[in-house]
């Protein structure tokens, strides 16, 4: 099993870059980023889980108001969601489609990938100024949520944003390494 279903037993061709290469040095310091990031984002994980317990308990047993809990574990999930992109897409880990990796050849795949990448890219970096936009009208105008507790909506921006943004950074890194790795050969 691979980590998109069934390996037919083709693997895919990813050209990584020279090592000691500025772009290896980078990637490093991405690598011990995402990994950085992605301990924050666990603590996030189980305290949005602590918070929504604790609403589901206050309630049944004290028929306490929960105004404030929903909410902060949902900023709390759309962070951890977000600010993880660029971790999981350094371990190639979103969705792929790799139905063609069996039919192609090795060249064929590193172009297949280098297409997808350079795609995503673009997607991505639309997707992060528009994150962008979004934090700098919340900011400028005051945005909260229409809840009780009314927390300002830049936090849950300000986290889309950066994600988007280092998701679109480890695809640059991505291809650059790809490209980098081509040269040596």
């Amino acid at each position: 099993m691979s980590a998109h279903g069934v390996d037919l037993g083709h693997t895919a061709v990813v050209t990584t870059a020279r090592p000691g290469s500025v772009t290896a040095r980078i990637v490093s310091a991405m690598a011990l980023l995402n990994r950085t990031i992605v301990i924050f984002c666990s603590i996030a994980l189980i305290a949005a889980s602590a918070i929504l317990s604790y609403s589901v308990a206050s309630r049944y047993f004290f028929n306490a108001a929960t105004y404030w809990q929903d909410e902060a574990a949902v900023f709390l999930l759309v962070g951890s969601t977000f600010m993880s992109t660029a971790f999981v897409q350094s371990n190639r880990g979103h969705i792929g489609i790799e139905a063609l990796t069996g039919y192609l050849t090795r060249r064929g795949n590193a172009m297949r990938i280098f297409i997808v990448d350079l795609t995503s890219l673009l997607f991505c970096s639309f997707f992060s100024w528009k994150s962008w936009t979004l934090l700098h009208e919340a900011w400028v105008d005051g945005q909260v949520s229409g809840s009780t507790w009314a927390p300002p909506l830049w936090i849950p921006y300000s986290l889309m944003a950066v994600g988007m943004t280092l998701m679109t950074l480890q695809i640059a890194l991505q291809l650059a390494s790809q490209i980098d790795g081509w040269r040596s050969k």
